[in-house]
């Protein structure tokens, strides 16, 4: 699945077209359909992934949400990334925005590995 289809699936699960996610994020109203033929930049994508209240790593498919999950799942998912964002230090210091990414990696996967138990 491309980045525009998951971004589409998303979409439609909410009832939004891509013109309204585009407004919500701030960017082009055709921005999304253009990523078509062209590489987004990361700010938009990151907006839009802020929007739909996924990961960048999802939009661009590096990290699945499993078949089995439904809106519940994925909700509880962006609370616990976001119940834990706070505290992405090392030794007293920030993380970077690299290095907090991959940390989210980390996270979702290890969410998903326990969730699947409950």
């Amino acid at each position: 699945m491309t980045t525009i289809e998951r971004i589409k699936k998303i979409s439609k699960e909410r009832g939004w077209s891509l013109q309204k996610v585009a407004e919500k994020a701030g960017i082009g109203i055709n921005s999304i359909y253009r990523w078509n033929t062209k590489t987004p930049s990361t700010a938009s994508l990151q907006a839009v992934a802020k929007v739909l209240g996924v990961s960048v790593d999802y939009l661009l498919g590096k990290n699945e949400t499993p078949d089995w999950a439904n809106e519940k799942d994925t909700t509880d998912l962006k609370r616990f990334l976001e119940d834990n964002d706070g505290s992405f230090t090392y030794g007293g210091d920030n993380l970077t925005e690299d290095e907090k990414e991959k940390l989210r990696i980390a996270m979702t996967q290890i969410f998903w590995d326990r969730h699947k138990h409950d």
